[in-house]
């Protein structure tokens, strides 16, 4: 037919030439009995940008393949053409391989980000086989491939980025990195569907995978990890981009936060734990004063189906009724938070909001039920430390799991409770 039935792609058909007969038997894999294979860690080196090396659990492990994931403009390029100059900067030798740009447009980059060292190799190049053979007679102490859509390998039908070229272009750089023990990494451009290169196509094939995220529009990014073969997983580091690259922040809590007092109806601090780390946020929300036919409801920086859900928790179980309000919620700072005691938080700037009652320096976090109850959240010591540390006096918060109600929890706050509605009742 030459395309797929399913989703009308040419490039999902792979040819597959028929098996040749052996003229040989196989060879037969080498066995090792478990208590002879040694137990050292695998080698590792160290980056020098401290919030790379937090992400990756210590540094790079010699022979291991990366994958570097985010949106168009979000600074994938860029961060890792630093990191190839510190690597550089200490002695070493990176190799980047762009299939997108040329060398002089890489250079001049490079020039304006402060990192021209001469251990900086650049190769502008889309053959796969020629990248291989270009680091193999280097032998750098770490490959970047910008990116894996881009190249592609000569015998294997299809156009690059398509699901055949993909998948081959990435074993044969995995297959050098075990092979000769230099760090590859790979730079792998999302779907409509926030997927890395193809749903769920290389994630299995690489030994760790990074996740730059961030406003366009703003100056935070974040690189999180969302898996490690060698670490901790879900860790995350943090930068700022401005005109000399990336930096990292090594008090993010203090800069998100920068500025906030909680004199304003509807904002509070939030410690949220993204993977191990507590960060303290803003939370931020606005109430309509007047109903509307068709309230709207915007969500940034949170999942906005909770959002929908402590709504309805509030109506329900505290009287207060904002179906008919417009109703804004946003995280300061650009953050996208995961975390499921932002559900608190979020109840508590709501009704702030929608009595326009300040709150002070107050700092909250629960999860709430739909019954509810407000449950613990892990992490409670380090959130009130990170709070505490940045000079929030006061916490509101569960003492047991699904122990606190949520009409309790807002009275807490300092906040007045609504009044329960009043039914009429027939004479007699």
């Amino acid at each position: 037919m030459g395309f797929c039935p399913g989703c009308g792609s040419a490039a999902a058909l792979v040819e597959a030439p028929p098996a040749r007969g052996r003229s040989a038997p196989p060879r037969a894999a080498r066995v090792v009995p478990l208590t002879e294979v040694g137990t050292e860690e695998a080698t590792r080196r160290l980056i020098g940008i401290d919030e790379v090396d937090r992400v990756l659990g210590g540094g790079l492990v010699a022979g291991a393949t990366l994958l570097v994931g985010g949106e168009p403009g979000v600074g994938k390029s860029t961060l890792l053409l630093q990191v190839a100059g510190a690597i550089a900067a200490a002695g070493g030798t990176a190799l980047v391989a762009s299939a997108e740009e040329s060398a002089a447009q890489i250079a001049l980059r490079a020039g304006r980000l402060g990192l021209a060292y001469p251990g900086v190799l650049l190769a502008a190049e889309r053959d796969v086989d020629a990248i291989v053979a270009a680091a193999d007679a280097v032998r750098p102490d770490l490959l970047v491939v910008d990116s894996i859509q881009t190249v592609a390998a000569a015998e294997v039908g299809g156009t690059p980025g398509g699901v055949a070229q993909v998948r081959e272009a990435a074993a044969r750089l995995v297959h050098f990195s075990k092979e000769s023990g230099v760090p590859v990494v790979l730079v792998g451009h999302v779907t409509k569907d926030g997927s890395i290169a193809g749903p769920r196509l290389l994630e299995h094939a690489v030994d760790v995978v990074l996740y730059l995220e961030g406003d366009v529009e703003r100056g935070l990014r974040v690189l999180r990890s969302l898996k490690n073969r060698f670490g901790a997983t879900h860790q995350v580091g943090l930068f700022e981009m401005g005109d000399a690259g990336m930096q990292p922040v090594p008090d993010p809590s203090g800069w998100l936060v920068a500025g906030w007092n909680g004199r304003v109806p509807g904002s509070l601090v939030f410690p949220s734990v993204d993977g191990r780390r507590p960060l303290l946020v803003e939370v931020q929300a606005l109430v309509s004063p007047k109903e509307t036919a068709s309230p709207r409801r915007s969500v940034r920086g949170l999942e906005a189906a909770r959002v929908h859900q402590v709504l309805a928790v509030l109506e329900r179980h505290a009287h207060f009724d904002l179906s008919a309000r417009d109703v804004y919620v946003s995280v300061v700072g650009g953050l996208q938070v995961r975390d499921p005691g932002a559900d608190l938080p979020v109840a508590v700037a709501l009704v702030s909001s929608f009595l326009d009652h300040p709150l002070g320096a107050i700092a909250a976090w629960g999860e709430v039920g739909l019954t509810g109850e407000v449950r613990a959240v892990a992490y409670g010591e380090r959130r009130a430390a990170e709070a505490a540390r940045l000079g929030v006096k006061a916490a509101v918060g569960p003492a047991g799991n699904g122990e606190d109600r949520i009409e309790r929890a807002l009275v807490r706050a300092g906040l007045p409770p609504a009044p329960r509605p009043v039914r009429a009742l027939r004479p007699g």
